[in-house]
């Protein structure tokens, strides 16, 4: 299992390639990420806490806000709770992380929004059809990522290749966090059929309890912009 101190040494050793060679970062916006969280039927009010306390959590650990702050450009940060069709509720609206304030207030926000639905399935086609929509409102950044979580497969609607294919994806990754416990074809479904795009990867959680550690890993790679795995030269 790859551990958060083992990406932090590859992360060191990536900056260090970059000093020694004079590469630079493009200005401005590095990253838009945009989070979408599952509130279908299958995530109890207990889970649905973890969930959303969880990548509060994450946010707010100090290597990811130092993943935040530490590179050339900005991040902005979208995040939205999906379920059914025409269930897909915005949580955080983009929002421009560039200081330790502004972080903070989007932590707060996120913790203070109420659960927007609780009883829809699974429909994650039209989630990320919702997400490339949302995309389409973000700053003009170097990389554009969603960051789905869910512990379940589609079972309503359209499929995430559909989506795909009818959606503007071009130059966005998708990533999946595959949360274990409701269904177990959720692995594979995630990396199956879900994670789309450059370097896309998933993450697994082995319960809710578990989401802080998984969300906060899964964080520090795609701000860091890693692919594990990769040999450095």
């Amino acid at each position: 299992m790859v551990t958060l101190a083992a990406l932090r040494l590859a992360a060191r050793a990536a900056v260090a390639l970059v000093l020694c060679t004079g590469a630079v970062r493009a200005e401005g916006c590095r990253l838009a990420l945009l989070m979408a969280l599952d509130v279908s039927s299958s995530v109890d009010d207990a889970e649905y806490t973890l969930q959303k306390q969880g990548l509060a959590a994450a946010l707010a650990d100090p290597d990811i806000s130092q993943s935040i702050f530490g590179g050339e450009g900005d991040v902005v940060l979208g995040v939205y709770e999906w379920s059914g069709r025409r269930q897909s509720v915005i949580v955080l609206d983009w929002t421009p992380l560039t200081d330790e304030a502004a972080l903070k207030q989007a932590v707060a926000q996120i913790l203070a929004a109420p659960r927007s639905h609780n009883r829809f399935p699974t429909a994650m086609g039209y989630a990320l059809g919702y997400g490339a929509t949302m995309l389409q409102r973000a700053p003009v950044c170097s990389r554009r990522v969603i960051d789905v979580s869910g512990d379940g497969i589609t079972n309503d609607g359209f499929r995430p290749q559909q989506a795909y294919a009818h959606f503007p994806f071009t130059n966005v990754t998708v990533n999946g966090l595959a949360v274990l416990g409701s269904d177990p074809r959720v692995v594979d479904y995630f990396r199956g059929e879900v994670v789309h795009g450059p370097g896309a990867f998933v993450e697994v959680a082995q319960s809710y309890e578990d989401f802080r550690r998984a969300m906060t890993l899964k964080l520090f790679r795609e701000l860091n912009d890693m692919i594990v795995g990769l040999v450095l030269p």
